[in-house]
């Protein structure tokens, strides 16, 4: 028997899951990551060295349970959170604290304004570091705003194109390719880890890249919703077009190949989690009476609601993008009839509804039809919300046996790193395997279609000059 260790780092939590050659959990473990540090307006830090604390920490407890043989582990397939970015000094240590997707300072060129900074990465690139002490990261993880040639795959050789990011080569890392090795565990952190030294480290891609492989949707029909903290669709492909409208081009989680990318919802499944705090212990008692968890409480409730949410609707924008600061979440369409399964059935809706919308622009200009999506994340745990997805899209819906297909992505690369299948495509098809497949309901997707094309599709563009003014009064100065 081998093994396979997929490290999946996200905005949330470290999970750790230990797969067997065809795709099966062995043993898995996570550790929650702490809540953000927002030293000023705009900056969002990770706290202390968290990223690296909670591998640690969750590496230990796995190995505990672990009943194989570590010597039998093959490889360790790393992916973390993208659009990062981290400073670290000469030796592989932070220099300052990791600046998160969400910080406002990652979506403007660098500044060189920290004497002790030595190198600037992505958060693979810095666990890849305290792994295996290589200064290596996977070429596609770096989007955004990195000196990147999207069409070799490596940094640019342009002098414009370094100066305008403000990174020089020396304080960037080497390059390497999905699927390929980029170093050894160190004894150092083979010791901390409870790992076998030497075990190969092999480089996936960027977060949401990594998941789409590991949902087996590799192909331009079937797409990718990925319910995280950020919510987003996609599709793979082959080329690399420019100057896109509606989507965004994205490295895939195989070598030279493509993921375009839906414009998505910033703090999309936070917002289930925020409606659940905000309702509190009233929940949570109730949720205990019956022997359920608060969320799916609040689901027995939202699937006594109609389709519809007799007439409520969110626009969910709780996190304005860093260029339209105006944008705020919405909930309208109240009346005496609505409670709290209302508005948890609306926040499903919402979600699905706004990414049918992203969706069908993108595909609109790829010019490429959906047969189906594949939902990959927590959220896909919800018969409710699979059956939202469906009706909204008009097209089956599938979920996956591992609905958190990040670790599965990171296990697919290390199989071929390993040689244990030829290929990306042979071994998706050997280690993804479906769960079930919901269809659409004929009644629920024809009045999904009503109201989205009736109504939900222009609200922003109604909604957003009030929020315009809004923003000058409240937040302007």
């Amino acid at each position: 028997m081998k093994y396979i260790l997929a490290i999946d780092g996200g905005s949330q939590s470290t999970k750790l899951i230990i797969f067997d050659t065809h795709g099966n959990i062995i043993c898995e473990e996570s550790e929650p990551l702490r809540p953000m540090s927002l030293p000023k307006v705009g900056w969002v830090e990770h706290p202390d060295d968290d990223l690296w604390t909670s591998l640690v920490t969750a590496s230990q407890r796995l190995m505990e349970r672990f009943e194989g043989d570590p010597s039998d582990i093959v490889g360790a397939g790393l992916c973390s959170i993208r659009f990062d970015r981290v400073i670290l000094k000469k030796d592989g240590t932070l220099a300052q604290p990791a600046l998160s997707w969400m910080d406002s300072r990652v979506s403007v060129p660098y500044v060189h304004d920290n004497p002790e900074a030595a190198y600037v990465t992505s958060t693979n690139g810095y666990l890849t570091r305290r792994l295996t002490g290589e200064c290596r990261d996977t070429a596609a993880t770096y989007q955004g705003q990195w000196p990147i040639d999207t069409d070799t795959w490596e940094w640019s050789n342009d002098g414009k194109v370094m100066s305008h990011y403000n990174i020089p080569r020396e304080m960037l890392f080497d390059l390497v390719m999905p699927g390929e090795i980029l170093g050894y565990l160190t004894a150092e952190a083979a010791s901390i880890l409870h790992l076998p030294k030497g075990l190969p480290i092999v480089a996936t891609s960027n977060d949401k890249a990594v998941e789409s492989l590991g949902t087996g949707t590799i192909d331009y029909e079937n797409g990718m919703i990925s319910l995280g903290t950020y919510i987003c669709g996609a599709v793979h492909g082959e080329s690399n077009p420019k100057d896109c409208r509606n989507y965004w081009v994205n490295f895939a989680c195989m070598p030279h190949k493509y993921l375009y990318e839906s414009n998505g919802i910033r703090r999309g499944m936070w917002l289930i989690s925020w409606f659940k705090e905000l309702l509190g212990e009233e929940v949570r008692m109730h949720a205990r009476e019956l022997g359920i968890g608060p969320e799916q409480y609040l689901e027995t409730l939202a699937a006594d609601v109609a389709p519809g949410s007799d007439g409520l609707m969110i626009i969910p924008e709780w996190l304005a993008p860093a260029g339209q600061p105006y944008k705020k979440g919405i909930m309208l369409g109240f009346d005496v009839r609505h409670g709290a399964g209302h508005i948890y059935r609306a926040i499903m809706e919402s979600i699905a509804m706004t990414m049918k919308n992203r969706m069908d622009e993108m595909c609109a200009e790829l010019g490429i039809t959906l047969k189906q999506i594949t939902v990959s994340g927590g959220g896909s745990n919800s018969n409710l919300f699979m059956q939202i997805f469906a009706d909204v899209f008009g097209v089956p819906a599938v979920r996956n046996v591992v609905n958190g297909a990040a670790a599965v992505g990171a296990a697919i690369c290390v199989a071929v790193a390993a040689g244990i299948y030829p290929d990306f495509g042979t071994a998706a098809k050997e280690m993804v395997r479906v769960k079930d497949i919901t269809d659409p309901i004929p009644a629920h997707a024809g009045l999904y279609k009503k109201i989205n094309e009736g109504i939900y599709s222009s609200l922003t563009s109604v909604t957003d000059g009030l929020m315009k003014r809004a923003y000058d009064i409240f937040d302007g100065n």
